[in-house]
């Protein structure tokens, strides 16, 4: 069977499940095939379909996410090599790592706390070469892969990657202050209703924070006054509803707080000095 003819039943045995088949079909095709998906398109539609295609397109028919079938994702305009250790980088935390780089000083210090794969805390290297940074994450599966991540794009020098848990007594002690913190924490209601794909691959380490998602929040806003320098900035993803209820916790622990936007005009982070 051609690659085309391939991509047409995949697309097909996909379209159960996914709301965008076709382009699953093709990244996965060309993922097989060992070439981008542009150059696939281009030139291997007539080759012969690799021995391995069908089985990839059977674990994305069973939800497994792109990502870790193919092992890497795109953020901010880089590849990020991901596993199920740690979560996929969204398109919407993007947003987030904008606002940081509207705060962030030309040069200083940057902590990711829950750093995952590493992609808030090394795009932020990346597009500010003054910076230097730490990214904690109390996950040890997440450690090598946010390691590899900072060694592949040249970063390694820069970013330290550390075994740290925010729910531990003495979690911070050696850490210092920063001119900029970033994170991404859990948000997610532990009573949520998830898409499978994130549901049953996920790590819900990584999602889940509590009855309100706002278990997390309450942990590390009050201690953010030792890790920040006086005139450093946090900058907070956050769930579209819970604004408000977010605001309120930074308030009540001195901070001035500033809400952020997505593109979608979505709530989607805090800024706290």
């Amino acid at each position: 069977m051609s690659v085309a003819q391939a991509l047409r039943e995949a697309t097909a045995r996909l379209s159960e499940t996914s709301d965008t088949a076709r382009l699953d079909a093709e990244l996965l095709m060309a993922h097989a095939l060992g070439v981008g998906r542009s150059d696939m398109l281009l030139r291997h539609m007539d080759a012969e379909e690799p021995a391995e295609f069908a089985a990839l397109v059977e674990r994305r028919a069973h939800h497994e996410p792109i990502a870790y079938i193919v092992g890497e994702a795109e953020f901010f305009g880089r590849s990020f090599l991901v596993d199920p250790g740690v979560l996929i980088p969204r398109p919407d935390s993007e947003s987030v790592v904008q606002v940081a780089l509207d705060h962030a000083p030309q040069e200083g210090r940057v902590l990711d706390l829950g750093t995952g794969s590493g992609a808030l805390l090394l795009t932020l290297l990346a597009e500010r070469t003054g910076l230097i940074g730490v990214g904690i994450d109390a996950s040890p599966a997440a450690l090598p892969v946010a390691a590899a991540n900072a060694a592949r794009l040249g970063l390694a020098g820069r970013a330290r990657i550390l075994r740290h848990n925010w729910r531990e007594e003495g979690w911070a002690e050696g850490l210092g202050r920063f001119e900029l913190i970033i994170a991404n924490p859990p948000y997610v209601e532990s009573g949520a209703k998830l898409d499978p794909d994130v549901r049953d691959f996920e790590p819900p380490t990584a999602l889940f924070a509590g009855p309100e998602g706002l278990d997390d929040y309450r942990i590390i806003i009050p201690q953010l006054r030792d890790l920040l320098t006086e005139t450093g900035v946090c900058v907070l993803e956050i769930g579209r509803d819970q604004a408000e209820m977010v605001t309120e916790i930074a308030q009540l622990s001195g901070f001035q707080v500033e809400l952020q936007r997505d593109l979608a005009d979505r709530p989607r982070a805090i800024v706290l000095t």
